[in-house]
């Protein structure tokens, strides 16, 4: 059986994105530390095709902001579960999202959990 994913994606304003850089390497260790078996961040490079809703539609981002899609794995949907209790009582990750000026909008995050259904 394949892993449980979650995804995302929303848009940072270019101006903050080393800001939030920081925030997401902080963020990516964090999940790894309570059982994610994988954190992927990317920025968006080539986020237009014809006759498609682009991740840009998709944020609503600006001229001013690059998308960034990641995704988390796990091993099932019951261990993503179990590390999103864990995390979400951090210290490190509540004062490191406090501290940060990255722009970091959860409002405009498109997200979801998929599970296998292919490969």
């Amino acid at each position: 059986m394949a892993n449980y994913i979650d995804r995302f994606v929303f848009p940072v304003r270019r101006d903050r994105l080393s800001e939030y850089t920081r925030l997401a390497e902080t963020a990516a260790e964090v999940w790894k530390e309570h059982g994610a078996l994988s954190y992927r961040e990317y920025l968006g490079d080539d986020l237009v095709l014809e006759g498609t809703r682009s991740f840009i539609d998709a944020t609503g981002a600006t001229d001013d902001e690059v998308g960034v899609f990641g995704w988390v794995e796990f091993e099932s949907r019951e261990a993503r579960d179990r590390a999103g209790e864990k995390v979400a009582t951090v210290p490190r990750m509540a004062a490191v999202l406090e501290a940060s000026d990255s722009g970091f909008d959860p409002s405009r995050m498109a997200y979801a959990g998929f599970k296998p259904l292919v490969g």
